[in-house]
This record gives structure tokens, C-alpha cells and sequence, in this order.
């Protein structure tokens, strides 16, 4: 789903905005310079409430397996928002992006999310009684006789 635009400026920095049910935000990208393989490509910044640039991102350059075509892949985060912003930038033809939302669809992702979570090595509760087994009630406590009972004999 397309959510946004980013396009060069006449100062040539490319700047754009985003757009969700919960968020709206003007963001700019910062190349960055490293000899590191593995480093970003862009910084994604966001104009703040105050109109300061703060950094909310990074983007990362791949390629499409297909066409070999490069594009733009990672993610906003930031303490307001509920959880991160996956994003892909895809140029087009005037050498803007598209800007595209995606959930991230990981199997170890959804399974670590889905884990039952354990309190193993916590230690008890104050005033827990370890020896005691569970409270064990009678058969005859509880609800009572069934008047069905009776109807059902043979």
C-alpha cells in the first residue's frame, strides 16, 4: 500500500511525506557515507512538533531478485508510534519514490511473537507455601446433589 512520496529538492535532498490513519509526517533522507557493506544507504529523518529534523530510521539498499532493480527497504521507529513502520521506496521514472507500508510476514517473527511466554526461575511469591500441594476440595462440596440424578437410574 502506498503511503507516501519522496522527491528531490532543488538543493538536491530528497524530502517527502507520509501518510496514515495514525500518522503524518514529513520525512528527508541523509546518504550515508561509509565503506561499511552493511551500512544504510539513508538516515530517515522526521520534522519534528519544534520543526527539528530527528532521526527516525534508516534505509537500507537491496535488489529486487528478478530484475536485479535496486530499491529502498526499512523501517520508521520512533517512542510515539506503537510499533515500527516498515517501509520499501521504489524510484520511478522522474527519480522520486513511492513510498510502500508493509507488515513484516517472518515465520521466526510470528513465532517468537507467539511463544507462550514462562516464568521459569522467578523465584515465589512472599507467603507462597511450596509444600502445599493444590487445594483439593471433597466431592460433595461444591454445587450439590443433581436432581437429575434420580430420573436417569435404571
Amino acid at each position: 500500500m502506498n503511503i507516501g512520496s519522496i522527491k528531490q529538492n532543488d538543493a538536491g535532498i530528497f524530502v517527502g511525506k507520509i501518510a496514515t490513519l495514525a500518522i503524518a509526517m514529513t520525512i528527508a533522507l541523509r546518504e550515508v557515507h561509509s565503506t561499511n557493506p552493511k551500512a544504510p544507504k539513508f538516515e530517515v529523518l522526521a520534522l519534528s512538533a519544534s520543526r527539528a529534523w530527528v532521526q527516525v530510521g534508516a534505509l537500507f539498499e537491496l535488489f529486487a531478485n528478478g530484475t536485479g532493480e535496486a530499491f529502498l527497504n526499512g523501517k520508521i521507529e520512533d517512542p510515539s508510534l506503537a510499533a515500527p513502520l516498515y517501509i520499501s521506496a521504489f524510484r520511478q521514472d522522474d527519480d522520486s519514490y513511492n513510498v510502500v507500508w508493509s507488515r513484516p510476514t517472518r515465520r521466526r517473527d510470528l513465532a517468537a511473537e507467539m511463544a507462550p511466554k514462562t516464568d521459569e526461575g522467578l523465584p515465589p511469591l512472599p507467603g507462597a507455601d511450596e509444600t502445599a500441594g493444590p487445594a483439593t476440595q471433597p466431592a460433595e462440596q461444591g454445587l450439590g446433589q443433581s436432581s437429575a440424578e434420580h430420573a436417569f437410574a435404571s
